[in-house]
C-alpha cells in the first residue's frame, strides 16, 4: 500500500478509495468537497483515463480467467471512460472536477451531463475502486476480522450473507460492503450505481467502501456462464485483502 493513500486515510476516513471531507457553499445548498489528494480519481487535461490495472489479465486465474478480465478492462471499463469523458466535454464548468466530486453532487449536475455522470461516471468509479480490490495470494487481516466479527458475529455468516445478498440482485448491479458509525454493513445498488451517489442525503452518516463486487454478466459469464453463485464462491479467492486492511482506521 503506498504511503499517500495511508496518509490519506489517516487524514479522513470516510469513503471509497480513499476519504472525505465535506462542507456547506453556501446555506440551503450543501455541497460535499473532496480533498485535494492523489487517490480521488481526477482528469488529466480535461478527460479521465483509463487507470492501469496493476497486474496481468491472468492473474487472477483459475477464479477469473483472462479473456474476462481483458474484454472487461478494455472495452467495458475504457467504454464508460470514453463515455463520460464525451459529456464532460460538453460541459466546460466540469473539465476540471474529480470524479468522486462529480458523482458525491450528482444532484447538482447539469441536466445535460447528470445521466451519463450517474451511468458512465458510476462505472469508471466502480472498476476503478474493483481493480484494486482483486489479488491473489492475501489472508484477512486482524483488523478486518475483528470489525466483521463484532458486525456479523462471525465470518462465516458475513461470507453467506453477503452471498445470499447478491444472489438476490436482480440483473445488474454490485454489492457493497460499507463501513458506517463503526459497523461494517452490505448494501446492493443497481446498474452502475454506488453509495457516493446517495451520500450527500445524510452527510453524517456517510459510509466508507471497504469492498465491492461486480454483479453484472460480463464480469463473470464467459467462465461461468449464468452460474452467478458460484462466481461468488470463487470471488474470495481473489479479495485482496491487504487492500481493505489499509482502509480501515
Amino acid at each position: 500500500m503506498k504511503t499517500n493513500r495511508k496518509e490519506f486515510i489517516k487524514a479522513s476516513a470516510l469513503i471509497g478509495l480513499g476519504a472525505l471531507t465535506f462542507g456547506v457553499k453556501a446555506q440551503g445548498n450543501p455541497i460535499i468537497e473532496i480533498p485535494e489528494v492523489t487517490d480521488n480519481i481526477k482528469p488529466v487535461n480535461g478527460k479521465f483515463e483509463l487507470p492501469p490495472l496493476g497486474y496481468s489479465y491472468n492473474n487472477l486465474e483459475p477464479f477469473i480467467d483472462a479473456v474476462t478480465m481483458e474484454i472487461h478492462y478494455s472495452k467495458h471499463h475504457q467504454a464508460y471512460v470514453n463515455k463520460l469523458n464525451e459529456a464532460i466535454a460538453k460541459e466546460p464548468s466540469l473539465a476540471n472536477k474529480s470524479l468522486e466530486d462529480l458523482l458525491l453532487n450528482l444532484s447538482k449536475m447539469p441536466s445535460t451531463a447528470r445521466s451519463a455522470i450517474k451511468n458512465h461516471g458510476g462505472g469508471h468509479w466502480n472498476h476503478s475502486f474493483f481493480w484494486k480490490s482483486l489479488k491473489t495470494g492475501t489472508s484477512m487481516g486482524p483488523k478486518f476480522e475483528k470489525l466483521c466479527n463484532a458486525s456479523f458475529g462471525n465470518i462465516e455468516t458475513f461470507t453467506s450473507t453477503f452471498e445470499k445478498v447478491s444472489m438476490g440482485v436482480f440483473g445488474s448491479g454490485w454489492t457493497w460492503l460499507i463501513l458506517q458509525n463503526g459497523q461494517l454493513k452490505i448494501k446492493t445498488s443497481p446498474n452502475q450505481e454506488n453509495p457516493l451517489m446517495d451520500a450527500a442525503a445524510v452527510p453524517e452518516m456517510m459510509p466508507k467502501v471497504i469492498l465491492g463486487i461486480d454483479l453484472w454478466e460480463h464480469a463473470y459469464y464467459l467462465k461461468h456462464q449464468n452460474r452467478r453463485a458460484e462466481y461468488l464462491s470463487s470471488f474470495w479467492k481473489v479479495v485482496n485483502w491487504n487492500e481493505i486492511e489499509a482502509l480501515l482506521p
